[in-house]
């Protein structure tokens, strides 16, 4: 999966091995794992009572990691798509939500940005992040 022209997200394996796949694999295992993370009890804990694990943010920074190498993906190559379904304003707002939530709580690194880091910049100068 990749995220323009120079950009290519790889996928890591039961055995820590990088594998290149095709946007709609990558994205099914990205769901499939996030899916699993969310619910595992021992992360996620449903129960009063119960802790969560001290090493949490690993995981969730893991998590939306994986969230915005999607945005970065449909950003660079289904934009068009959500310019045509008038979408865009929609789109545009889940970004900032979610770049405004990562940026408050420290969620994603800076070089992982760069992909977006000119639409960012608009964001941040119009005030909607």
């Amino acid at each position: 999966m990749s995220a323009g022209p120079s950009v290519e997200y790889t996928w890591t394996d039961n055995q820590s091995k990088k594998v290149k796949l095709p946007a709609p694999q990558y994205i099914d295992y990205m769901a499939t794992s996030i899916e699993n993370l969310l619910n595992d009890e021992t992360l996620f804990p449903t129960k009063a009572g119960r802790e969560f694990p001290r090493d949490l943010i690993v995981v969730v920074r893991r998590i939306f990691s994986q969230l915005f190498r999607l945005f970065a993906h449909i950003y660079h190559h289904h934009f068009d798509k959500v310019l045509s379904l008038h979408e865009e304003p929609h789109f545009n707002s889940l970004f900032a939500h979610f770049i405004s939530f990562a940026r408050e709580f420290d969620l994603l690194d800076k070089k992982e940005l760069l992909p977006l880091q000119p639409l960012i910049d608009i964001l941040i100068k119009n005030e909607m992040i």
